[in-house]
């Protein structure tokens, strides 16, 4: 008898992506894993979206619409529509590798465990992914629950969305994405996904491609809702670490946690700085005021903080918007050739 092969269910939520979305659906479709099945959910598109999805409608392919609502809800309708046994989420503008599924799936097989939470590379780029920067981080090995929430806490370190690939079980004992206006969804909901799984187990040669080039402006100026929802997201996956483990280490992480993101807050939202403080007091640890690199403090010097916060935030982005421009020209450079060639 043949053995089952689960089916994967990838799910794209998708807004005004449209230069991007034909290319991630293909490396979807593209996916050695026998047993795949792809559904977008347009989220209120206002470009060709919606059009360049429908290309690609099947019997592989389910696309729907629907008003504006937000990344979490498009990728809750996507939750509700898929049928498969495994979820890997994508972002709509990024790509997996035609073996991403298929080494995951085998470490599935061989764990023979729908707890364990599976994850795998990621590399950064910008128009051509075989110029796909791969920098492992201490996240890329097993971990347990714990000693994931320390890592990421204590490191800065993440996983993109796209790493993961999780069980229908784990996925239904995590529950729905909630929290629609954080900057950090995706680190909440997936905080959630680790508290529930038996470990997180690391496949190394399960490749994503995170595409950081469809970036909005240079300004990482946050709305107040933002803000606030940010800070919440922070403070629900320390109150998730300390129902793991309650113990000096990790109230340590918490309190290193905060100061981390204190930036974000600091000055200008006083409520939430002192919330932040109140509740590393709470944890034993006190935040200081932030303060900028080294090579930003003549700015702060003659300007004050905010000037140099900013400064510190917007150089970086024209740095990359510089080489995100010339990576851009050489890609419509190859292509050209490609296409003359052919």
């Amino acid at each position: 008898m043949a053995r089952h092969d689960p089916l994967v269910s990838v799910l794209i939520p998708a807004y005004n992506v449209a230069p991007f979305l034909g290319a991630t659906i293909q490396s979807a479709l593209a996916q050695t894993w026998p047993q795949v099945e792809v559904i977008v959910v347009d989220d209120g598109s206002t470009d060709d979206s919606l059009a360049v999805a429908r290309r690609f409608a099947g019997s592989r392919v389910q696309v729907v619409t629907q008003p504006n609502a937000g990344a979490p809800a498009a990728r809750n309708r996507t939750l509700s529509l898929a049928q498969g046994e495994y979820i890997q989420w994508l972002d709509a503008d990024d790509l997996l590798h035609p073996d991403k599924i298929a080494a995951q799936m085998k470490v599935a097989r061989e764990l023979a465990n729908a707890r364990v939470l599976l994850s795998g590379a990621f590399g950064t780029f910008y128009h051509r992914p075989a110029k796909a920067v791969f920098t492992a981080t201490p996240l890329w090995r097993d971990l347990d629950p714990v000693d994931y929430f320390l890592v990421r806490f204590t490191r800065n370190a993440y996983f993109q969305t796209d790493a993961w690939l999780v069980s229908r079980e784990l996925t239904e004992a995590a529950g729905p994405w909630t929290d629609f206006h954080s900057p950090d969804d995706d680190g909440e909901y997936f905080a959630r996904v680790v508290v529930k799984s038996a470990g997180v187990k690391f496949v190394e040669n399960a490749r994503s491609f995170y595409r950081i080039a469809n970036l909005n402006g240079v300004s990482r100026t946050r709305s107040v809702r933002a803000q606030t929802a940010l800070y919440e997201s922070k403070a629900k996956c320390i109150r998730y670490l300390l129902a793991l483990e309650d113990s000096v280490r990790t109230r340590a992480a918490c309190v290193q946690l905060l100061q981390e993101w204190l930036f974000e807050f600091y000055p200008n939202r006083a409520d939430l700085v002192q919330k932040a403080r109140a509740l590393a007091a709470d944890l034993g640890g006190t935040l200081h005021d932030p303060v900028v690199k080294w090579k930003y403090q003549p700015v702060q010097w003659l300007l004050g903080y905010q000037a140099a916060a900013r400064a510190s935030a917007i150089m970086p982005q024209l740095r990359a918007r510089v080489v995100r421009e010339w990576d851009k020209a050489m890609y419509k450079l190859t292509t050209h050739q490609a296409g003359s060639s052919s």
